[in-house]
């Protein structure tokens, strides 16, 4: 990594070196926002923290642009805690280990965390800067935004002075974001009971691996497969001709990653072992021919195991089945006046099973909250039907797009100017924390720009190096256009 620091852009690769040495995954942020903290303070910046733990780091304006509109820069704290299920990596105690591949910058076996670790970069070398001219300066860190959003549902008002806000948070090069989706959390639970299987029994175990899995926002229209509803779909055809009971079922780890990888322990008649096994691979074999080109790493290992855990009953288990198997994952409706644009999705992200319940978290996205609520409605007809109950909480407010931005237009003009094209306007389906701003600073004028990203939420995560030198060459530029206020 240290060769880039050399680059256009070796500000912010510095400071995305130094981020990816101190774990910060959702609900882990306190190391690395002291490290800031010490560090604004080394520099002189006035830091200051709020009870939630968002962090505010000022910096005058350069001189001779005192009478510039404020500006307040923001990413948030945490990264997405994704790996591969051969990785040992902790990541609330290990760093991140970048690394260049070709064009791009990854990470080893893990997410990368450019989500939102190059926003943050970028931030915090301006902050570092002694030649990039800018008017009155503002920098908001906000955590946990991956996980629910606290610090921008807990932002108090009356703290900023600035009134255009720069979201760094997208994640493709070319494209300026003025509005998002809003979302909700659906959280089911399926009271189960437990049935000791009949002594003719045997344990069999179904492992569903090498799905690519992503954003459940920025990648759910690319038509990949969901780990979680593919195994209930194996269970149901085998179930359709065989007695089985579920013991245990666990897919997916966040509700906002498509789910990846999925596990199945279940019991049989042990003389149909070798008959379910071979509908089971004839199954995947169906499936992988279908989803070859999106899924072409996708593997499905049956085995015979030793189990002592008491199974769900045929009833449960069926419930249970039947449940993941009606749940809707994808994209539900395209956007009618944005073209190209997903309006409204929901993904089947996570399933659990306990003692005595099986939880399943869905995070259902809209433009607007019709769709949104339409979908909910939805999810909550199948848990009716499926015997469960479901709630709904964690719900924020899409960004509704204005027309009339001037910080959009800024944005435009100065990548018209520096690269000779207009950029894409666009409306961005993943939930970014803009919308949830707007109700302690109704007035802030917002827009979002960033490099390129590819597969973030997932081991995959990679960013662009030459979109990164766009990107902070477009900063750069934006922050020195900004009007007088």
């Amino acid at each position: 990594m240290k060769q880039l620091e050399t680059s256009n852009a070796g500000p912010v690769w510095h400071f995305f070196s130094q981020i990816c040495a101190i774990p910060h995954p959702s609900k882990h942020e306190q190391q690395l926002s002291l490290w800031i903290q010490h560090w604004a303070r080394e520099k002189g910046l006035a830091v200051d923290e709020d009870a939630t733990g968002n962090l505010k780091i000022s910096k005058p304006a350069t001189a001779g642009m005192e009478n510039r509109a404020g500006v307040v820069m923001q990413a948030h704290l945490d990264m997405v805690p994704q790996k591969n299920s051969d990785s040992t990596h902790d990541f609330v105690t290990d760093p991140i280990r970048p690394y260049i591949d070709g064009e791009w910058v990854t990470a080893d076996g893990t997410t990368l965390g450019a989500d939102n670790g190059i926003g943050m970069a970028s931030a915090l070398a301006i902050l570092d800067s002694d030649d990039v001219p800018h008017g009155p300066l503002e920098v908001l860190l906000t955590i946990d935004e991956e996980a629910g959003m606290t610090g921008a549902f807990n932002l108090q008002p009356d703290w900023f002075n600035g009134k255009i806000l720069i979201n760094t948070d997208s994640e493709q090069n070319g494209e300026v974001y003025m509005g998002c989706a809003g979302g909700v959390d659906a959280n089911f639970n399926l009271p189960i009971e437990r049935e000791v299987a009949s002594g003719q029994m045997a344990a069999m175990k179904f492992e569903l691996r090498g799905l690519k899995g992503g954003h459940s926002g920025c990648d759910i229209h690319l038509g990949r497969g969901t780990a979680n509803q593919l195994m209930a779909q194996l269970l149901r055809h085998i179930g359709q001709q065989h007695t089985l009971q579920v013991s245990n079922f666990s897919g997916g780890s966040l509700r906002n990653a498509i789910a990846r990888e999925a596990d199945c322990e279940l019991w049989v008649f042990a003389t149909e072992q070798d008959e379910i096994q071979a509908k089971a691979e004839a199954f995947f074999r169906q499936h992988q021919q279908l989803l070859s080109v999106k899924e072409p790493t996708m593997s499905l290992a049956v085995s015979r195991v030793s189990s002592d855990t008491v199974p769900l009953s045929q009833t449960s288990s069926q419930q249970l089945i039947n449940l993941l198997c009606a749940l809707p994952h994808g994209v539900v409706r395209m956007s009618d006046s944005i073209e190209g644009v997903v309006e409204t999705s929901t993904n089947l992200g996570v399933v659990r099973t306990e003692a005595d319940t099986v939880s399943v978290q869905c995070l259902i996205r809209s433009l607007n909250d019709t769709g949104r609520q339409q979908i909910a409605e939805q999810h909550a007809a199948i848990a009716e039907l499926s015997g469960a109950s479901v709630s709904f909480d964690g719900a924020y407010p899409g960004w509704e797009p204005d027309t009339n931005s001037i910080a959009m237009t800024t944005v435009r003009e100065t990548y018209q100017a520096l690269f000779g094209k207009l950029p894409n306007i666009m409306v961005i389906h993943a939930g970014l924390e803009c919308g949830l701003f707007k109700a302690a600073y109704p007035d802030w004028d917002m827009v979002s720009i960033g490099p390129t990203i590819r597969f973030p939420h997932s081991p995959d995560e990679k960013v662009e190096i030459a979109s990164v030198d766009d990107y902070w060459t477009l900063l750069k530029g934006v922050l020195a256009a900004i009007p007088a206020a």
